[in-house]
């Protein structure tokens, strides 16, 4: 069983709070469409920048699997996008189109523990899968780290499946990973996130309903190259990394196929 935990409406931390820096419309369904994460001179490099971040639960004696990790962390983001304090006039608001008008950046850190449940206390909203837990944040600027979550591990996110995931339900969105990209589970994490993010701003607004509505179902998975090489010809919303950690910048690392 697969659910959020919201959080009770509190403020958000003072390293949270931004103007509003864009006319981001209101509505989940209707945010703005990025340009390639490798444009030269993008006007978003000019923009206060934002980060999301996202805390996985990795306690000693309960390590997530992979690929229920990567869709939690997808969920997540999407539950944050598609909450009420996000849009409109909620307390998220400002910061969310703060984050979006810039760079679309977002970092994955561990915590156990006291330090899971400091974490916890932050305001923000925890999504849980089969194996992994997750919460995710509203927008910080990049300098601006709560301390709870400023002290916690970047590194040492790298979890493996046991056994390798069963293939998509028919008519489940699907977020396909490169298979020629090698990355930790955590920076995974961020680019299935991000992928699921772009999806959502494709759909239409009765799509997006429905889907927010159920929870937003999805399965992440490693595309087969031959496969990759297909999708990545359709169009489909496309992550292009801006290379700041493991990879190279521009490199394609996930789609999202939300329509199957």
């Amino acid at each position: 069983m697969h659910h959020a935990e919201p959080a009770p409406p509190s403020p958000v931390p003072d390293a949270a709070e931004a103007p509003a820096t864009s006319d981001t419309p209101a509505t989940p369904y209707a945010a703005p469409r990025p340009a390639s994460e490798s444009s030269a001179a993008d006007p978003r490099d000019e923009r206060p920048q934002y980060v999301l971040p996202l805390v996985v639960q990795l306690e000693r004696d309960a390590v997530p699997q992979r690929t229920d990790a990567l869709e939690t962390a997808a969920r997540a983001v999407l539950t944050l996008l598609a909450d009420a304090r996000s849009t409109g006039d909620g307390e998220w608001a400002e910061a969310v189109a703060a984050w979006q008008d810039a760079r679309i950046r977002k970092v994955v850190r561990r915590a156990r523990g006291a330090e899971w449940r400091r974490a916890q206390a932050l305001p923000g909203i925890t999504v849980t899968g089969d194996s992994a837990r997750v919460r995710v944040y509203p927008p910080i600027p990049l300098d601006g780290w709560p301390k709870d979550l400023a002290r916690l591990q970047v590194g040492g996110t790298d979890f493996a499946d046991d056994a390798p995931p069963p293939a998509p339900a028919p008519g489940v969105p699907v977020v396909w990973m490169n298979p020629a990209v090698q990355m930790t589970a955590g920076k995974a994490m961020a680019q299935a996130g991000h992928a699921a993010q772009l999806g959502w701003w494709r759909l239409d607004p009765d799509r997006a309903a429905g889907w927010a509505a159920a929870g937003f179902p999805l399965a992440v998975r490693t595309a087969a190259p031959d496969a990759w090489a297909r999708l990545a010809a359709a169009g489909l919303p496309t992550v292009h990394d801006a290379g700041f950690t493991e990879i190279a910048p521009g490199t394609a690392t996930a789609l999202a196929e939300l329509e199957r």
